[in-house]
């Protein structure tokens, strides 16, 4: 059999006559009805399969030994899906659609999210193990192996998604420490210079009339170079004079986001991403191979139940 379209494929199966003792000198075999001489029993029925009809031929075999006459009648089966259906394509599909309830559980709930990912994972893994340990050994892919390995791939891309939004909330909170360490050391700076500039103050009380002041200029800057690339971070004091104090922190984007995009915004985009792919490939799933099982059809006739 071929099973490349398994569990919508067509089977072909040739049922041949002919004489190996006399070649067509002697006998020639031919259809007493036409094509109407092959019958099926209507007590017949097969658990898997239903015949779809079939085809009659005569054929002039040339062997050494001479010509044969040889009559063929290839008959065609039809899988039926009801137990697939029921046992792999609805209990699959039903898991992906668990994996996204993970979409709608708070970031926090790590112990939940996870182990929802995990759970769903081992479950479709030991679906598709199990659907492969009752079917042949072969090679190519079949298109079960197509729609079990698209369902583990959205269940496994559920969990992966709960790992970046991890990732990327764990980046968030550490610019944000490294910002509040900023000012923090902004602030001791900022102390630091009021108290030399009082002390300045103090000095120019004692200086003669007509003597002016040093005027200084203190400028030091505190920039962090990964920061620019992740949200543009630049915290800058400036001191002029022995009055002025002025403390300025510059934030290009919000720290809540990391490249534009924060831990919440990729769980809301997934809520609409992961349902839509899913959706366009069981069409295009479905469309694709119910299209390619009615092409194997071939021009065949129904076989009478007489």
């Amino acid at each position: 059999m071929n099973l490349q379209y398994f569990p919508m494929d067509r089977q072909l199966c040739t049922i041949e006559i002919e004489s190996f003792g006399y070649t067509m000198k002697d006998i020639r075999y031919v259809w007493h009805k036409g094509q109407h001489s092959v019958g099926i029993s209507p007590e017949v029925q097969l658990p898997q399969f239903r015949v779809l009809g079939h085809r009659q031929k005569s054929k002039e075999i040339n062997l050494s030994t001479g010509n044969y006459s040889r009559l063929a009648c290839e008959i065609q089966f039809v899988r039926s899906m009801g137990y697939y259906l029921i046992q792999i394509y609805i209990p699959s599909s039903l898991i992906v659609i668990i994996s996204w309830v993970s979409f709608w559980l708070n970031r926090n709930a790590s112990p939940a999210r996870v182990a929802l990912g995990v759970t769903t994972v081992l479950t479709m893994t030991t679906l598709m193990s199990s659907t492969n340990a009752a079917l042949p050994k072969i090679s190519y892919v079949k298109s079960i192996d197509v729609y079990l390995g698209t369902c583990f791939v959205m269940v496994f891309a559920a969990l992966l998604e709960y790992a970046t939004v991890g990732y990327l909330a764990k980046h968030i909170q550490m610019r944000k420490n490294r910002i509040l360490a900023l000012q923090k050391l902004a602030e001791q700076r900022k102390a630091q210079l009021e108290a030399n500039h009082a002390h300045e103050g103090s000095i120019s009380s004692s200086l003669e009339p007509g003597q002016q002041p040093r005027q200084t200029e203190v400028r030091f800057k505190i920039n962090d170079p990964k920061a620019h690339m992740k949200g543009g971070i630049v915290l800058e004091n400036t001191v002029s004079g022995p009055s002025g104090v002025e403390l300025e922190l510059g934030l290009s984007r919000d720290l809540n986001k990391l490249c534009g995009i924060g831990p919440s915004d990729i769980d809301k985009y997934s809520r609409v991403v992961f349902p839509v792919c899913f959706v366009c490939f069981n069409l295009m799933y479905w469309i694709i191979y119910l299209h390619i099982s009615d092409v194997l059809v071939e021009d065949i006739v129904p076989i009478s139940t007489e």
